[in-house]
């Protein structure tokens, strides 16, 4: 069971990651009612708990406003740990000159399209409601000693198809007009038409005779000799052929004498 939940958030991780540009380190805007849960069920510390469940490899920063620190110390002596937490993470500019509920400031930062891609920790249900049709932002909420991603809404997924096919149109179309400006210019010859080329950049150079510095300079014939140029003799002789001696040995030589 555990297994499938990192598996459902890993998922969602993504789907932001891929759609709307969510990079590490994750930015993580909090309010006080997740504060509270977080110190009521001993969730700490608290970015560790939120790091392991966006399987980020870096620490991720947590965020409030002053807005929401106001409203904490509004409540009282109740919720004084509440507000003491608080104030111990990094605070998100609201530019509110007059303080504002939690919600409101919330709905502020995140804005139309969640520019500075927060994941909102709240505990808030109608702000959870209202953050669903903001495209682009990731709720985490807590359930009794565990953390949750919410999943992507039906209106984030229609905005993230919506966009990736104006993204594709935008293609197709700007691919179209760059083959008809380079019809166009084959057509009248213009060689500075994008998708032109020019015709003598690319032209070979043919080589136009021998290269003279690579030539070998011929060498002189030998003329033959008088000797060389004789042939056979008028008179037909025929050259004289050598004759070898055969020398005898002394035993030979004592059998030739006895005979004659």
């Amino acid at each position: 069971m555990r297994v499938k939940k990192r598996s459902r958030h890993r998922k969602a991780v993504k789907f932001y990651s891929t759609c709307f540009g969510f990079r590490e380190p994750y930015k993580v805007l909090v309010d006080g009612t997740f504060v509270h849960h977080l110190l009521v069920h001993r969730l700490l510390p608290a970015d560790d708990a939120i790091r392991e469940l966006l399987s980020a490899s870096r620490t991720t920063p947590l965020f409030t406003s002053k807005c929401v620190l106001a409203e904490l110390r509004r409540l009282g002596k109740s919720h004084a740990e509440d507000f003491d937490a608080a104030q111990l993470l990094a605070t998100a500019s609201c530019e509110h000159d007059k303080v504002v509920t939690a919600v409101d400031c919330i709905l502020s930062l995140v804005g139309d399209k969640n520019p500075e891609h927060y994941f909102v920790a709240t505990q808030d249900s109608d702000l959870r409601e209202k953050l669903r049709e903001v495209p682009g932002v990731p709720v985490i909420y807590g359930l009794k000693n565990s953390l949750f991603i919410e999943q992507p809404s039906v209106q984030q997924r229609k905005f993230a198809q919506l966009d990736e096919e104006k993204r594709i149109h935008m293609e197709k179309s700007e691919f179209k007009k760059l083959l008809k400006a380079s019809s166009e210019g084959k057509a009248s010859g213009d060689v500075n038409a994008p998708g032109v080329a020019e015709k003598n950049k690319f032209k070979r150079n043919r080589a136009k005779g021998p290269n003279p510095l690579s030539c070998k300079k011929k060498k002189p014939k030998l003329q033959p000799s008088d000797g060389q140029n004789q042939g056979p003799t008028a008179d037909g002789e025929a050259k004289r052929k050598r004759v070898r001696k055969r020398k005898r040995s002394s035993k030979d030589r004592d059998q030739a004498e006895t005979m004659s």
